[in-house]
């Protein structure tokens, strides 16, 4: 019975309250700036700030008048971060160097936040790594463990003891989960799935905590980061640059600024948004996962898996990269390309 009724109660409520939920959404996306949150003298923790999009958000929130504590592993990044945004506009800024993977420098560095600043007002998760490589070729699953840790627990631990601190002053969780989530991408499936772990867990929480704490997640595309540069986690356990491994995986993808993504950021946590997907355009391949998705399945596997017998670099995306990377000087006189090889024998290229 259930599966008969179910169905088409739904089908009818769809048709009937579909049409006014949308309009009201509308309505609410319009009002939503108007009531924007004023950042002056509120206090942020951002994880993963020595790079990328936590760099470019310290920047963002800094302008607007915000406190920070800045989080990472790097203590010399942090503090050139620190300096910048101070420059910019910060209030005040301190930096701590953690390691998001382990709960007790989670607890140190809200604890440490909160002895500071006697407050906190918006806790951003953004530290995170990717694993690549194909699963099947793995010989070891558990070099890999530090992922999980990284992005979901990291997020996790360092909300578990935030939350009591964000009730008080009625303050925002915003969490960079990924695109990834949907899209079945070759080599980044186990970095897709502690993503979709981090969404499901936040989706959760929100209803647990109802409006007492703002949550955002935040499902970027492909946005300029060391990731984007090439950063993966490797099947040895190890952070490597491998720039090649970047143009089988991603170079065919637009690459939004940073900065855009990290304002676009900053203005949904304040304007109190569920969700936020950057660039706008990614949203549609989530149409794509839902309503076809064995042709999303199809375009991946043509263009990013291997031809059989083939090096797993050798991929139809790595050869359109370098066609294009060909044709650009005269598609755009004004740029040069110069091939660097690394020391690891990788090929990338320098703009002039």
């Amino acid at each position: 019975m259930m599966n008969i009724i179910i169905p088409l109660v739904s089908l009818t409520l769809l048709i009937v309250v579909l049409p006014p939920y949308l309009f009201f959404k509308y309505i609410l996306a319009i009002l939503r700036p108007i009531f924007s949150e004023d950042l002056m003298g509120k206090v942020v923790i951002i994880t993963g700030a020595s790079s990328g999009i936590g760099e470019r958000m310290a920047y963002d929130y800094a302008s607007r008048g915000a406190r920070l504590a800045l989080v990472a592993r790097r203590e010399g990044r942090l503090q050139s971060v620190a300096s910048i945004a101070t420059l910019l506009g910060c209030k005040d800024v301190i930096t701590i160097t953690a390691d998001v993977s382990k709960v007790e420098d989670c607890q140190r560095f809200v604890d440490k936040t909160i002895n500071y600043y006697g407050r906190l007002d918006h806790l951003v998760n953004n530290a995170g790594v990717a694993p690549v490589c194909m699963f099947g070729e793995t010989p070891d699953l558990t070099k890999f463990v530090s992922a999980m840790d990284i992005n979901f627990w990291g997020s996790v631990y360092a909300t578990h003891f935030a939350i009591p601190y964000l009730k008080k002053t009625k303050g925002k969780i915003i969490v960079i989960s990924s695109a990834a989530t949907w899209l079945p991408v070759p080599r980044l499936g186990l970095y897709s799935a502690t993503k979709a772990a981090v969404t499901s867990f936040y989706e959760t929480l929100r209803v647990e905590i109802g409006k007492e704490v703002g949550i955002t997640i935040v499902s970027p595309g492909l946005t300029e980061s060391e990731m984007t540069q090439g950063k993966f986690l490797t099947s040895r356990g190890t952070l490597e640059l491998d720039q090649e491994m970047r143009d089988v995986e991603m170079s065919m993808t637009p690459m939004m600024p940073a900065k855009e993504t990290a304002k676009a950021i900053v203005n949904s946590a304040c304007e109190g948004a569920y969700y936020l997907t950057v660039p706008t355009w990614i949203r549609s391949l989530y149409y794509w996962h839902a309503f076809i998705p064995e042709v999303l399945e199809w375009s991946n596997r043509l263009l990013i898996m291997p031809r059989p017998g083939s090096t797993d670099r050798d991929t139809i995306s790595k050869k359109i990269v370098e066609v294009l990377y060909g044709l650009r000087p005269c598609l755009q006189p004004g740029i040069v390309e110069y091939p660097d090889i690394g020391d690891n024998g990788h090929m990338s290229y320098s703009h002039y």
